[in-house]
């Protein structure tokens, strides 16, 4: 039985339970009368009070102190306790029936146990031993502490620069982590390492108005008093002087004496301490699928070779005469294809990204009402960044924004700007991230739980969609396209290859250098991400393959009655979900409208 049956059958089952009880009486005059009774509680609602009591506690990490305050305990008491705490929260959302599930309590209910087992299992696998990786770690994700704390009143400002005086303890309890990995074998490869320490000195500055760390301080807001702001100031200037700075400084010196010295000299996620179950747990996180890693390659291999032939047609279009080497690098060597200043990439993303703005009715009934803007990569990450990113906010004082890498410019093709800024804004990331920020009668676990599998697959998607919607007219710009697309399913190749077929990293740059029109810069980069990220990398692929899959069928099933802007509904209408309920979803959808024509 299908899970909409069993939901019809639940519901059936109910309404008869009701219909009995509301009838239940005796013929007989000596019958006594019933005993008053509470209402049967339904699973539903129990379901739904132990996801309250749950999402509440999880704002509240055990071991923990005031996270408006101080930042979050890293100790060994205080990690075992809250993974204790998850473990016994997800026991609990596993003794639920799901059977007897509305379908939209069933993805609450999906949704939460997904985020609670991701938890349970990086703790089991010792995800605590590396929080770090390629961009970055614990330290420079404290900036987006900075930019995301809400700073409305004098309090909130008293607690940010108290909070600032917890930095150097979190780091120095992140760093013991670091040091007991080193002893036990679970540190990051050393190769894709080289160069992170760039990212931790950019925290270190001499004037500490300059600091990352002030600039909440830099603008006095109208609610806060002259002497209030010029204390404030004082003590944020003297904490970042003599405490975070300092403490940054030990990071960096542990890191390049210590750390990447001794880092281990293997790549492969199935190198660690029970590596290969490690890598099967990271293939269903970030997928959501139960696929090998064997089955994921092979499915790689099939699409490179798919888009490889595509790549040769807008090759031809273009008049090249020579190899498809010869023609990528032409593209990475040519100046006409490179910006010439960060303004002007900044210039040409916003175009682009407006120029689809002015489509999106074209293709969905639905759109956000949170704006979003067009910024560059913060420059103490910048280095060892991804080309683009995007930084969505829950905050409804804050916009969203689409990062542009404006590092190294002659590594940043324009013809892969358009399939670049499709993917991170509109009608990708933010477009489906802001809309599920916006899903209503719905608890606020469902809209913050991200779903790479779902989102990333999407995003892929987006880019594809861009053709409907006018873009890629030009055969460069289409190669472009064709390059991202064929740099997401390498990277099923190259993943699965380096984390579970003993791949080298020198293999894996060849075979992406080999196949897309990235810059070597960029291979690299992307490469040393993968190494670093186990996992994630194969969500995009697998999730944009099942998304056109279903709209294939969607279309042959519906014919004419196909309505696009409608699938796109039922597609993002759930906010980011599993791929296997996902495909519930729309195939009930595809039945229901074919029930409809007939």
């Amino acid at each position: 039985m299908g899970r909409s049956q069993r939901f019809s059958a639940s519901l059936v089952a109910a309404s008869v339970a009701l219909l009995l009880g509301g009838c239940a009486s005796s013929s007989t005059p000596s019958a006594q009368a019933p005993q008053a009774t509470s209402p049967a509680v339904s699973e539903d609602q129990r379901f739904t009070a132990m996801a309250e009591r749950i999402w509440q506690g999880m704002q509240r990490p055990a071991g923990s102190e005031n996270s408006a305050t101080a930042l979050p305990s890293m100790t060994a008491e205080a990690l075992h306790a809250r993974a204790e705490q998850q473990r016994q929260w997800l026991n609990e959302l596993k003794r639920i029936n799901t059977d007897a599930l509305s379908r939209q309590e069933y993805i609450n209910w999906r949704m939460l146990t997904y985020r609670l087992q991701n938890q349970v299992d990086g703790f089991d696998y010792h995800e605590h031993y590396m929080p770090l990786n390629a961009e970055g770690g614990f330290h420079s994700s404290l900036s987006f502490m900075v930019r995301n704390t809400p700073l409305r009143s004098y309090q909130d400002y008293q607690n940010y620069v108290t909070k600032l005086g917890t930095i150097p303890q979190y780091l120095g309890e992140q760093t013991q982590w670091l040091k007991r990995a080193l002893r036990e074998g679970y540190t990051q490869p050393k190769a894709a390492m080289k160069g992170f320490e760039d990212s931790i000195a950019a925290f270190i500055v001499q004037d500490p108005s300059e600091s990352v760390f002030f600039e909440p301080l830099q603008q006095q807001p109208h609610f806060v008093t002259d002497a209030q702001w010029q204390a404030l100031q004082q003590q944020a200037r003297a904490t970042i002087d003599t405490n975070i700075v300092p403490a940054y400084q030990d990071y960096f010196d542990f890191m390049v004496m210590e750390y990447l010295p001794n880092s281990r000299d293997s790549i492969g996620a199935s190198e660690l301490p029970n590596g290969d179950a490690y890598y099967q747990n990271r293939i269903k996180h970030f997928t959501t699928l139960d696929l090998t890693p064997e089955e994921i390659h092979q499915r790689g291999l099939a699409e490179v070779a798919r888009i490889r032939n595509e790549m040769q047609l807008v090759i031809e279009k273009t008049g090249f005469e020579g190899s498809f080497e010869e023609f990528v690098n032409f593209l990475r060597t040519d100046p006409r294809f490179y910006p010439t200043s960060a303004e002007q990439l900044l210039k040409e993303a916003s175009y682009i990204a407006k120029r689809m703005d002015g489509e999106l009715p074209k293709f969905f009934k639905h759109l956000p009402r949170q704006p979003y803007g067009v910024a560059p990569v913060p420059a103490e990450i910048a280095p060892k960044y991804t080309t683009g990113r995007y930084a969505g906010t829950g905050r409804e004082d804050r916009a969203s924004f689409y990062w542009v890498n404006t590092y190294a410019l002659d590594r940043r093709p324009l013809y892969q700007l358009e399939a670049l800024t499709l993917h991170e804004a509109m009608p990708g990331h933010h477009l489906q991230g802001a809309l599920a920020r916006e899903l209503e009668g719905v608890p606020s676990y469902r809209q913050q739980t991200y779903i790479s599998a779902f989102g990333e697959g999407w995003g892929l998607y987006a880019e594809w969609l861009g053709l409907e919607a006018g873009f890629y007219q030009d055969p460069y710009s289409d190669f472009g396209r064709l390059s991202y697309e064929m740099w997401r399913a390498a990277r099923l190749v190259v993943d699965t290859g380096m984390h579970a077929m003993g791949w080298s990293r020198e293999k894996a740059m060849d075979f992406m250098a080999a196949n897309t029109a990235l810059s070597l810069h960029n291979v690299k980069t992307e490469i040393d991400r993968y190494i670093t990220w186990p996992g994630q990398a194969l969500s995009y692929k697998l999730g944009e393959m099942l998304i056109r899959q279903l709209r294939a069928e969607a279309e042959e099933a519906l014919g004419a009655d196909f309505d696009l802007r409608e699938f796109h509904h039922q597609v993002l209408k759930n906010g980011s979900i599993p791929l296997d309920v996902l495909e519930t979803e729309i195939r009930d959808w595809i039945d229901a409208q074919a029930q409809q024509q007939a």
